[in-house]
């Protein structure tokens, strides 16, 4: 019963759009309409600059931190922690509260995985930062790295292994089409 509580606390946290709302509040266009009409960090980079993409980010991370920490806390197993993180990502890509159009829930899942361990976390941050460092898209960074999590685990914490496999399929999924583009050579870059 504690774990379906979470499950949907989790997913309602999620669901509210940091993107939105932030760029609501300083007069900025709904990101669901510029760049690459994505409301998550990096195309709020590319349309509002960075203290904005920062401010998205933080709040992002923190919708996969409290509800999977929280839960950790309270004594929730690992393997039902992978899916209150499924369900705090899910609400961030599909949001009850803006029509369940949300964005790919990239920093949420990082949120939801960097309390396993901060080695695991900081192997996530490298990952991503060597990949987009070098090759300049975002969407790559996301999917090497959230492809690779699943071994990071197994290397560092092996009880978590599961869980984070089933985050990353999500996180993938919802990559799908970047990953066509990415293949045809169309990906936007970060600016």
């Amino acid at each position: 019963m504690l774990t379906l509580l979470i499950f949907v606390a989790a997913y309602l946290l999620g669901s509210i759009s940091s993107a939105i709302l932030i760029c609501k509040m300083r007069g900025l266009p709904d990101p669901r309409t510029q760049g690459s009409n994505n409301p998550g960090a990096t195309n709020v980079l590319r349309i509002a600059g960075k203290p904005t993409a920062i401010a998205v980010l933080v709040f992002d991370v923190l919708k996969g931190a409290i509800p999977v920490y929280g839960a950790y806390r309270l004594g929730v197993e690992p393997l039902h922690l992978g899916f209150i993180a499924i369900a705090a990502c899910l609400g961030h890509m599909y949001p009850i509260f803006f029509n369940f159009k949300g964005g790919k829930a990239v920093a949420t899942a990082f949120g939801a995985l960097a309390p396993i361990n901060w080695l695991f976390a900081l192997a996530i941050v490298v990952t991503w930062l060597v990949v987009a460092k070098t090759t300049k898209y975002s969407s790559l960074a996301a999917i090497v790295t959230v492809s690779l999590a699943p071994f990071y685990s197994w290397l560092i914490k092996p009880l978590y292994t599961n869980s984070v496999t089933m985050l990353s399929l999500l996180i993938l999924f919802k990559h799908r089409s970047n990953i066509v583009r990415l293949l045809k050579g169309t990906e936007d870059k970060i600016h």
